[in-house]
């Protein structure tokens, strides 16, 4: 039987490492060792792309990838291990029932269901409730689980896509907000746009006119499109995987590049460690989006 590989487009699609991070460290520490196809592409076999995937899992906990790119198979395993005994257990339903049915409906791959009782319990909520007591804490849920190998990377996948369709259906059905004009998207190399759905859901409500310019947008594009749309405020989304030393020289980058009457926002699990800078505003939580609308208004 053939082995399966990988390209190294699908590692990093797949495993969430880019090329550049690839071919370093392959130089550096000799890890992963790619083969080559009939082209000389490299190709990744499976147990290696297996192995970046308990890398980029442990990296996202915390881990610094000297360390465990020189780790055994043995050892990550056990730092993996320590790290889901060390977490808090997940919370049990109760506060917000129905959470664990959820994401058993999500490990069951029905896609059908799972999207009707979303779409259900967006109705029994409202959209404002449903992002507090449903989406938010699920999509913490859905994390632990995959960090503790309980969900498959499939599965993530699915869970974001079912809530990202449920809320891009509500916010389509919010009427036009005025003031103030907020332009929302991520950093390059955060792919992840669940957050930026949260987000725009609860300023939509709230009045405000979303701009969203999707996931992963450059520097300078982000402050041409805060120009171009006369946005008096960017807010950016940082989920948990971002590296938090990349975020505040990234953010004040951004700063200097927008006009001072522009308010730049972050928030989001990996903006959590952020503190207000000059020009910054670091939301902790999700309430704290609509609290800095209102602040905005209030000064206007």
């Amino acid at each position: 039987m053939q082995e399966t590989a990988f390209t190294i487009a699908a590692v990093e699609r797949d495993v969430g490492l880019s090329k550049d991070v690839l071919r370093v460290w392959e130089r550096r520490y000799g890890f992963p060792m790619p083969q080559r196809d009939a082209r000389g592409e490299r190709v990744y076999p499976a147990e290696q792309v297996q192995r970046l995937r308990l890398i980029k899992r442990l990296m996202d906990q915390g881990h610094r990838p000297g360390r465990l790119l020189a780790a055994t198979e043995e050892e990550l395993e056990s730092t993996l291990s320590s790290s889901r005994r060390s977490r808090p257990a997940a919370p049990e339903p109760g506060a917000a029932a129905g959470l664990q049915e959820l994401l058993d409906l999500v490990c069951s791959h029905d896609a059908a269901i799972c999207f009707v009782t979303l779409q259900q319990r967006l109705a029994r909520q409202g959209l404002r409730q449903f992002v507090l007591d449903t989406i938010a804490p699920l999509s913490a849920l859905v994390g632990q689980a995959w960090e503790q190998g309980r969900l498959q990377v499939f599965e993530e996948h699915l869970f974001t896509e079912l809530a990202s369709r449920t809320l891009r259906q509500a916010i389509a059905a919010i009427p036009r907000g005025s003031a103030p004009r907020v332009l929302l998207t991520t950093l390059p190399n955060e792919p992840h746009g669940l957050g930026l759905l949260m987000v725009e859901a609860l300023l939509a409500l709230e009045g405000a006119q979303c701009v969203s310019l999707g996931t992963q947008t450059p520097l300078v594009d982000i402050a041409h499109a805060a120009q171009a749309y006369q946005a008096d405020a960017v807010a950016l989304s940082f989920s948990a995987a971002f590296p938090q030393r990349q975020a505040p020289p990234l953010l004040q980058q951004l700063r200097a590049t927008l006009p001072p009457s522009v308010e730049l926002w972050a928030g989001g699990a990996g903006a959590a460690a952020l503190r207000a800078s000059e020009g910054i505003h670091a939301l902790a939580s999700l309430e704290d989006a609509a609290a800095a609308l209102q602040r905005w208004r209030g000064q206007r």
